[in-house]
């Protein structure tokens, strides 16, 4: 069983930056595939990036390339999602999620537990 809890989100003004955190409970974080998502109002939840085990293989959504960078501490058992010059169309709550995996996967159905999400809001 893994347990997942998201930081870091807050309202900040488009072009900013944000790190949003996701601590993980377990003692095998390690062998597990990260992934955050997100869910605007009326939206369905989209993959935003994704993270292997080891941490070296990562993938993202093509709207956020260049800007968001994933990243992993499997001695802290916390995953980051690092965001750059942010837009207005990224508020969304983000959603941490972990599959006990060796291959990174990027849809949701594929995750097995998942966090309860942090608000991201940008302001134009």
């Amino acid at each position: 069983q893994v347990q997942l809890v998201e930081s870091g989100g807050r309202l900040v003004q488009a072009g900013g930056s944000l790190r949003l955190s996701c601590a993980a409970s377990g003692r095998t974080f390690s062998s597990h595939v990260m992934g955050w998502f997100r869910q605007a109002p009326g939206l369905e939840r989209e993959f935003v990036a994704a993270i292997s085990w080891s941490g070296g293989s990562t993938a993202y959504a093509d709207s956020v390339k260049g800007r968001f960078t994933i990243s992993r501490d499997n001695a802290k058992n916390t995953t980051y999602l690092q965001m750059n010059s942010l837009k207005p169309e990224d508020t969304a709550v983000y959603y941490c999620a972990a599959r006990k995996s060796r291959v990174v996967v990027t849809t949701s159905r594929e995750y097995t537990y998942w966090g309860q999400g942090t608000q991201v809001t940008v302001s134009s």
